[in-house]
């Protein structure tokens, strides 16, 4: 077999040849030098400078590249490691180093097992168990519990606003995986796939009473409705797992879009009957205490601040081929004031998505921050009373077309 071809990067290199064109490139923009075609398929990059003695070289990395889907074999070496080869025995369906997938699982068993040798214990165990969500409320609801880990917390040790909206987007998909409607779409129902139709969020808002903390458990209800003739609402609730105390609870607003010509859809009756009978005529928030109102919109001469050249990575697209909507979130905050990011905690933030973004759009964050307690903002504000309010937009930076509008509520972290 071909043994992996290696993918070599450094710290601070001059420049970078391009193969294919002999363009000169940052380390930012790094491409592939050289690439080979047939089932063998490979892509090579490799450091075209010496180092010269004395010369420090503290971020060296080597990384094999495949092609998807032809993968016999994993290997990747650091400078001062040694070299690791993974055995990857099959993939696509059928059987990796032990673990039934696929269509290898036995239909008696569900939406899926997993099968483990007599070291592990033996026996047949439902994926459903690893994903520790259940229904409850005559099926009506999905309830999901996750622990706050390491990497989703920020520098004040609690967890950000992209964890909780990431949270409640994973229970909303595993509530249709679990409910036997999911197809290959991400979060479409067979008579979705059926017609090229994907599920895209219009609004949400979120509230937050409590942040948890790294290690907190929390525990997740979502419930799906029907909001007007051709949409249906999302609502959740996060308790805290020891105490059961609500600490977050969030609404959204759900339609069809066609994935190939990504224009809006009305709702095919056979879709209608299939999700119908999950709908739960519940509310999340009582009367009046949503933000329904309209967002206004931000421009030059309206907002306070403004980051430009934002880009989206290959990282920030989700199955659907456009930017995942909680990656927004990221980007809205960089035009928020530093010393609000760090003595504020996001309570209320409402999103209002008005198109989609693409890998290869440019981005610019605007931002406009008021507050009723003071005129000067916000160093003088030290009431626990006191809530800065905040105005975003996200635009394309070459034609200023919205991408997303957003509203949203802060206050002292020290009050929360």
């Amino acid at each position: 077999m071909r043994s992996p071809v290696m993918a070599c990067f450094s710290s601070s290199p001059p420049s970078i040849q391009h193969g294919y064109s002999g363009k000169t490139i940052t380390p930012s923009m790094a491409m592939p030098m050289s690439a080979t075609s047939g089932s063998g398929s490979s892509l090579h990059l490799r450091r075209p400078w010496p180092v010269k003695k004395g010369e420090a070289s503290s971020a060296t990395a080597v990384v094999g590249w495949r092609r998807k889907g032809k993968v016999k074999g994993l290997c990747a070496e650091v400078s001062g490691g040694g070299r690791n080869q993974v055995s990857v025995d099959r993939v696509n369906g059928r059987k990796v180093n032990g673990v039934v997938h696929g269509s290898e699982a036995p239909s008696s068993m569900g939406t899926g097992t997993a099968a483990f040798g007599a070291g592990d214990g033996g026996g047949m165990v439902s994926v459903n168990a690893f994903k520790l969500g259940r229904f409850v409320e005559d099926r009506f609801v999905y309830r999901q519990t996750f622990v706050i880990r390491s990497y989703e917390i920020g520098p004040d040790k609690t967890a950000t606003m992209e964890t909780l909206m990431n949270l409640l987007q994973e229970t909303a998909l595993n509530h249709v995986m679990s409910s036997g409607l999911a197809s290959d779409g991400f979060g479409a129902t067979h008579e979705m796939s059926l017609r090229k139709l994907i599920w895209v969020v219009t609004r949400i808002n979120i509230q937050v009473d409590k942040y948890s903390r790294w290690g907190d458990v929390v525990e997740i209800d979502t419930w799906v409705a029907a909001s007007g003739k051709n949409g249906m609402r999302r609502d959740w609730i996060i308790r805290d797992y020891s105490t059961q105390q609500i600490i977050t609870r969030a609404t959204s607003n759900w339609v069809m879009m066609n994935r190939e010509t990504r224009r809006l859809s009305k709702t095919p009756e056979q879709v209608r009957e299939e999700v119908k009978p999950f709908y739960l005529d519940r509310r999340v928030f009582l009367y009046g205490s949503c933000d329904n109102e309209k967002i206004d919109k931000l421009t030059e001469d309206t907002a306070e601040n403004i980051r430009s050249g934002l880009e989206p990575r290959w990282s920030d697209m989700d199955v659907n081929q456009h930017v995942n909507n909680v990656k927004y979130i990221g980007w809205i905050l960089e035009s928020v004031p530093m010393n609000v990011l760090e003595d504020y905690h996001l309570t209320s933030m409402t999103l209002e998505y008005r198109r989609e973004c693409r890998q290869s759009n440019l981005l610019e964050s605007l931002t406009s921050m008021t507050t009723g307690e003071t005129e000067e903002y916000p160093a003088s504000i030290s009431s626990c009373k006191a809530v800065l309010g905040s105005t975003h937009l996200l635009r394309l930076q070459e034609d200023k077309a919205e991408i997303v509008r957003a509203r949203a509520e802060w206050q002292r972290k020290d009050c929360i």
